[in-house]
């Protein structure tokens, strides 16, 4: 059960969300006095919060023995699910095969980079590609996009969604014996438009609040097969001198959206910034959020120049090995390396 369904008045949930308590097994080990002073509210309302929490917890079914643990299989059944993984192309062929095939489904992929490098040209194509409809070879299906830097641009995607009708038609033309049954679901442009969720975050509140409506959202929405977060690093590297809470914060979103992917089977994308980081006698650049975050995602791909041209390099991933592939962005989207993508090296 979560913090936003327990009978409190809404300024009390929002101080506990705030504070990084989105669950009731996050409340459950605190004393009056400890949530007290963590929320700066008086003894008496942290008791009453508590006590809400703990009928809450008797209601659900979550708390002292009465709780169940449910979800086990064996290994020849992730195996077999693991055959049935469906993937979203990026539009970059050989981006595709180092990722096996593109985006996995059911899976937390960061992707992160300098300024310039693609991340929200690559976020954008994702929320368009999720659409090809299945007879094109597709997963035929919606996207969230989550904005946290005012960085989306509808113009962008109207122009990659317009390329992908392009390409859907090639495709048919390609594929003549599947040409009809293709050519009814080919979608206009303005479709792939509708078929995006957008919201926009303005603070870390919303961020956390939005993610913890994420699957009363999907329930609804059944047809997302990914959500974009861009990024996911923007309103956690300001503001924050209590690095413990930021750090709690980040890992009770990173639990959450783990469980979103591997719930309703899709795919969720965290676009991340760059930093410096001190290592060895030198400084060098490395994704944002330090070394606790790197383990709050299944894969993370790494974007970066070398000399002119584009790069994906797959950093962490249980199931790929490690690999680069060239790409570039162009006025289509993502596609393989042109030779007209020139670039001053910044990495």
């Amino acid at each position: 059960m979560e913090v936003c369904r327990l009978a409190i008045s809404a300024s009390q949930r929002g101080k506990l969300i705030s504070a990084g308590y989105t669950s009731l097994s996050s409340l459950s080990s605190l004393s009056p006095s400890d949530l007290a002073r963590e929320l700066k509210i008086s003894d008496n309302e942290a008791l009453e919060i508590l006590k809400a929490a703990s009928h809450g917890s008797r209601l659900d079914g979550t708390g002292g023995s009465h709780a169940v643990v449910n979800g086990a299989q064996t290994a020849w059944d992730m195996l077999c699910e693991e055959d049935l993984l469906t993937h979203i192309t990026t539009s970059c062929a050989d981006l595709d095969n180092i990722l096996g095939g593109g985006i996995n489904c059911n899976e937390v992929t960061e992707i992160g980079g300098v300024p310039g490098i693609g991340k929200t040209q690559l976020g954008i194509q994702l929320a368009v590609n999720v659409q090809i409809p299945v007879e094109c070879g597709g997963l035929g299906g919606k996207a969230i996009y989550i904005d946290t830097e005012g960085s989306f641009m509808v113009e962008r995607a109207l122009q990659i969604a317009e390329a992908c009708v392009q390409d859907m038609l090639e495709y048919n033309g390609l594929h003549r014996k599947e040409f009809q049954a293709c050519q009814d679901k080919i979608m206009q442009s303005k479709d792939f438009l509708g078929n995006i969720f957008y919201f926009r975050i303005c603070s870390y509140t919303e961020q956390i609040a939005i993610i913890n409506y994420l699957e009363k959202f999907i329930s609804e929405h059944k047809d997302v097969k990914v959500v974009i977060i861009d990024s996911i690093t923007f309103h956690f590297r300001q503001d924050f001198d209590d690095m413990a809470l930021r750090t709690r914060l980040l890992s009770g979103m990173a639990l959450k959206l783990m469980k979103v992917a591997k719930t309703f089977s899709l795919a969720v994308v965290l676009l991340n910034q760059v930093t410096t980081k001190y290592s060895e006698g030198s400084f060098h650049l490395t994704l944002a959020l330090g070394d606790s975050w790197s383990h709050a995602c299944t894969n993370r791909v790494i974007l970066y120049w070398n000399g002119n041209e584009r790069y994906a390099y797959i950093d962490k991933s249980p199931s790929l090995r490690s690999a680069s592939s060239p790409y570039s962005v162009t006025a289509k989207g993502i596609r393989n390396l042109a030779s007209n993508s020139k670039r001053i090296k910044m990495m």
